[in-house]
């Protein structure tokens, strides 16, 4: 559970300064350093980045009132604000994943020389 709110904090911080692929540095570290299955690092990259995407796109949405959400809604054809946000969710949470997961990899095959599938 820290290391979805390391994540987390992390991923949102960064965010607000750094462009979008600045969340694959937290995920990627956690996942290194903190998490000792592979299933955990997706789980937890995937839900930890997602869930910071949407609560900023979300913000986003409530803050301009819909307008640039609506706007994206039409461009993508998707035809609901709910969907773009479902959306910024799953994209977020492919790329933490992908990145928790590729550093618990390294790691796991940089210390006992050999892939440790658990």
């Amino acid at each position: 559970m820290l290391a979805f709110f390391i994540i987390f904090a992390i991923t949102w911080f960064l965010n607000l300064f750094f462009p979008w692929w600045i969340c694959i540095l937290p995920s990627l570290a956690v996942g290194a350093l903190m998490l000792d299955r592979w299933l955990h690092a997706f789980l937890i990259g995937f839900s930890g980045v997602g869930f910071a995407w949407f609560v900023q796109a979300f913000y986003i949405h409530i803050m301009n009132e819909g307008i640039l959400t609506g706007r994206i809604a039409t461009m993508l054809q998707v035809n609901s604000v709910e969907n773009v946000l479902l959306v910024t969710f799953i994209v977020g949470g492919v790329i933490g994943a992908v990145s928790a997961s590729t550093g618990y990899l390294f790691n796991s095959a940089f210390n006992t020389g050999t892939y440790n599938q658990q």
